[in-house]
């Protein structure tokens, strides 16, 4: 049973990135998924997270209008779409399943001119 994130990485301000995170060893069509993130310092915090079917899906107000959370349940995976990024965006994002009280490794994503 794992979660395995991918995608992040170095972009400048107003720049875009997509997180994966691919999930395996169980029924990921039954499970919300959450995206959370921990900047240097601070405490995580949920970022997105999105239902079972993706027919509902919530954002931190800090995201909101720039972040997208989906997922595809043929391929077991969840996805974070990341636009108009800025500095304050930077920090490790991870995968969750919360049922299961499962996370994945983590993906940095690093924001900066």
């Amino acid at each position: 049973v794992q979660l395995v994130e991918s995608g992040g990485g170095l972009v400048q301000p107003g720049g875009s990135l997509r997180l994966s995170c691919a999930a395996s060893g169980f029924t990921f069509s039954t499970y919300t998924m959450m995206w959370y993130r921990q900047a240097p310092g601070k405490e995580r915090e949920l970022v997105a997270a999105i239902s079972s079917d993706g027919g509902s899906r919530n954002y931190a107000d800090s995201v909101k209008g720039r972040f997208t959370i989906s997922r595809d349940n043929a391929k077991n995976t969840v996805y974070l779409q990341m636009n108009s990024l800025k500095p304050e965006d930077t920090g490790v994002y991870y995968c969750r399943a919360p049922s299961l009280r499962l996370w994945g490794q983590g993906t940095q994503v690093t924001v900066s001119s």
